[in-house]
């Protein structure tokens, strides 16, 4: 099977290198040269162009920044549903509006194509590791299609319903997400401040009611959590204006719903201050540090 992988960044390199270690044909293309230099190290084939790389694809999976960005390759000028092949089915791991995912799904449909919304969890050592979460929307046929490969990147994928339904849940997810790091992070300081060891309290509130992934598997607090950003002056991971998007995606779906979500609003003001200062590209969890700006 020769896939087309589009977006090559910190999680789609390493999802589309799980891909090749299982055997795959993988073209790939990315605008960092760097990238495509790593995916053709490990056995992919890079090309100059998406519209080269989906020439022959039966799958094609992107993995992009934002809407805007989804959009422009499937619908452009030369956009991806008038290029690729009959019968291509079509794998959108990007976390975008979930109506912009329905609107694109639509238009493929009506070419003859199959296609569904694939956004993940798990950040960028679950992409390596092979241990995403996806999230999918699209018709049942479509999803057992997509399982086989899905399940050589992720270790859990969960069909949440029709087309959007996978970007809908994503957004729900990084908004909890959000507010979880920012209030892990007020607890910790308050602690701290209060002359308690970050690590002791870490292990505590772990096995009280304060429990959360947060504190388990991404603490916030540099030297508390070994291999994780906190430890590694916030580098790498999952980016603050990253973070700001989704929130953002979040608060627009619910004022189109008329839902009031007033935790995930006050957390995207406070990421956006966040990034404002100078940290937009550091790890989320950096918003530890958030007061000390």
């Amino acid at each position: 099977m020769k896939i087309a992988f589009l977006g090559l960044g910190n999680m789609g390199l390493p999802m589309a290198l799980n891909l090749i270690k299982a055997g795959y044909a993988v073209s790939g293309f990315d605008l960092v040269k760097s990238q495509m230099d790593a995916l053709k190290a490990a056995g992919g084939f890079p090309v100059n162009s998406a519209v080269e790389a989906v020439s022959e694809a039966q799958v094609v999976i992107t993995m992009l920044p934002a809407s805007r960005h989804v959009e422009d390759l499937y619908l452009g000028e030369s956009g991806l549903l008038m290029i690729v092949q009959p019968q291509t089915l079509l794998i959108d791991c990007s976390t975008i509006s979930p109506e912009v995912s329905r609107k694109i799904e639509a238009l493929a449909r009506v070419r003859g194509l199959s296609m569904i919304d694939a956004p993940v969890s798990g950040g960028t050592a679950g992409a390596q590791a092979g241990s995403l979460t996806f999230m999918v929307g699209g018709a049942v046929n479509d999803v057992e299609k997509a399982r086989p490969l899905l399940e050589k990147m992720g270790k859990n994928i969960f069909h949440a319903g029709a087309s959007g339904s996978g970007q809908t849940v994503k957004v729900c997810n990084n908004m909890l997400l959000g507010i979880q790091m920012l209030g892990t992070s007020e607890a910790l300081k308050l602690g701290i401040s209060n002359g308690v060891n970050p690590q002791a309290l870490s292990e505590i509130m772990m096995q009280s009611s304060g429990r959360n992934w947060v504190l388990e598997l991404y603490n916030p607090c540099p030297g508390v959590m070994e291999n994780v950003p906190s430890s590694k002056n916030y580098a790498g991971g999952f980016g603050v204006d990253l973070m700001l998007k989704d929130l953002s995606l979040a608060v627009e779906n619910a004022q189109e719903l008329e839902v009031s979500v007033r935790l995930g609003s006050l957390a995207k003001e406070l990421y956006a201050m966040h990034s404002s200062a100078g940290n937009g590209q550091l790890d989320f969890s950096s918003i530890f540090n958030l007061q000390e700006n």
